[in-house]
């Protein structure tokens, strides 16, 4: 059943390029625990304890509210398709925005994209797979383009008002930093 690793194989990581989906887990000291699915062309494994994730504008700002505020971070992936598994990976996360100094240094791992509103570079502390078998087969049939026709619709400007508008807050109240201006705050 559950097997734990102090780092990602080469068997996790053809098993994490696999997939198409993934969720992202956090939870602050106080408030309500996140769990969001990510897809689209936004992970890469820089090495067996390191992955960095590009987290796209969306109606919440979760993860980055709760990484501020309590370093924790799990994702998980599931075999839908195939092979019967449940991957997780445990750690701590860097959080990095357009403004930041890495940010174009790591963004360059991805194809550009409007839209883009951090990187998660994840330090994984531990990996633990499971066995899946009572995940159900889903056929995958392809990306959805809603967010980047969204995105494309909005243009940067639209995005930064709409960072202002939506994102600066968790849904209980917590800074996420989103903007300049609140990175100190």
């Amino acid at each position: 059943m559950a097997k734990q690793f102090n780092e990602i194989t080469d068997d996790h990581r053809t098993f994490i390029e696999a997939q198409h989906l993934f969720f992202c887990g956090t939870a602050a000291q106080d408030g309500r625990v996140n769990i969001s699915p990510k897809g689209m062309d936004s992970l890469r494994i820089l090495g067996p304890n390191r992955i960095v994730w590009r987290n796209f504008t969306g109606s919440g700002n979760e993860t980055a509210g709760h990484l501020a505020q309590i370093n924790r971070i799990t994702l998980m992936w599931c075999g839908f398709e195939k092979r019967p598994m449940i991957l997780r990976v445990y750690g701590s996360a860097r959080i990095l925005h357009p403004r930041d100094a890495d940010f174009e240094t790591l963004g360059a791992l991805f194809a550009p994209a409007l839209g883009a509103r951090q990187l998660f570079d994840v330090q994984i502390e531990m990996v633990q797979s499971s066995c899946g078998y009572a995940i159900p087969f889903f056929d995958y049939s392809g990306e959805r383009d809603v967010l980047t026709q969204w995105n494309d619709t909005k243009g940067q400007s639209g995005i930064e008002r709409y960072w202002d508008e939506r994102n600066r807050t968790t849904i209980d109240g917590m800074p996420t930093h989103i903007l300049p201006e609140d990175k100190d705050a």
